[in-house]
């Protein structure tokens, strides 16, 4: 993908992190792009961080950029899209962030043909770690999902799903980080109580699961393999993993992941 700019409807903490990102990658040309929001400390900040202007006008947004990032709340999307659908083309890609929002939905309120990708990305995006699923309509071509995968995968890792499938994104990598969050504030607590001091604990729980993660991304070994490597006979980490498995948690992360995953499939009902 050649550098170009890059349109922005809402300029909140998740288009300032893509924003950032892409343009420290040199995927979005500063000068041509664009974002617009209501509130002027959200244009202020977003400028600050990315040196992108910001506007309150959505339809210059529009006007100015054929890529336009949708990233407004879910109960604002109708309101923003029927403001810009007059000036939508054939030409422009909707790359839409807003959750639960399907494609369906935003179709009925742009003008026939338009190109929309509906995108799940998750928080770690912040720090350029994001896990991203992304989902197309019939028109958008190879050369635009090739644009999507690019523009994602600059700010962590992207794969291309069926709409039907965000959903389960949601639930798995959507609400994941909270879950990562909670083994690691449960493995800080383990170590302070055995004795170890609370910010380094942390930091050791917090490194220790990046690095599982990191051996899983770098060696594409499976984490069954992985674990089995760490675990040897009589050892320390079997008593651990004995201990996890009596607790059920293996299938309490699975469960998580359902109940997100229902959760958000009853959001979507009403979204939009």
């Amino acid at each position: 993908m050649t550098q170009q700019g890059i349109g922005f409807l809402g300029a909140g903490q998740m288009a300032s992190a893509l924003a950032r990102g892409w343009v420290f990658t040199g995927l979005c040309n500063v000068e041509q792009s664009l974002a617009s929001d209501p509130f002027a400390t959200s244009r202020q900040t977003f400028q600050s961080k990315t040196g992108i202007t910001a506007t309150e006008n959505n339809l210059l947004v529009v006007e100015r950029n054929q890529i336009v990032v949708l990233a407004v709340k879910p109960q604002n999307v109708a309101v923003v899209l029927r403001e810009i659908a007059p000036a939508m083309t054939a030409d422009h890609l909707l790359i839409s962030i807003a959750a639960g929002v399907k494609i369906a939905q935003m179709a009925e309120l742009l003008p026939t043909g338009c190109k929309i990708v509906r995108v799940m990305p998750n928080t770690p995006c912040l720090v350029g770690a994001s896990a991203t699923a992304f989902a197309c309509n019939e028109l958008v071509t190879t050369f635009d999902k090739e644009t999507v995968t690019e523009l994602f995968a600059a700010v962590g890792k992207a794969f291309a799903v069926a709409e039907h499938q965000l959903d389960a994104v949601t639930g798995l990598s959507g609400s994941g980080p909270a879950y990562g969050y909670l083994m690691i504030e449960a493995l800080a607590d383990g170590g302070v109580r055995c004795g170890l001091p609370r910010d380094v604990s942390l930091m050791l729980a917090a490194q220790t699961v990046l690095g599982a993660a990191k051996m899983v991304l770098e060696t594409m070994m499976h984490p069954g393999a992985l674990k089995d490597a760490v675990a040897s006979p009589g050892g320390t980490t079997i008593a651990g993993l004995h201990a996890l498995e009596k607790a059920g948690v293996r299938g309490a992360l699975i469960d998580a992941v359902v109940a997100a995953t229902e959760r958000s499939k009853e959001l979507g009902k009403n979204a939009g």
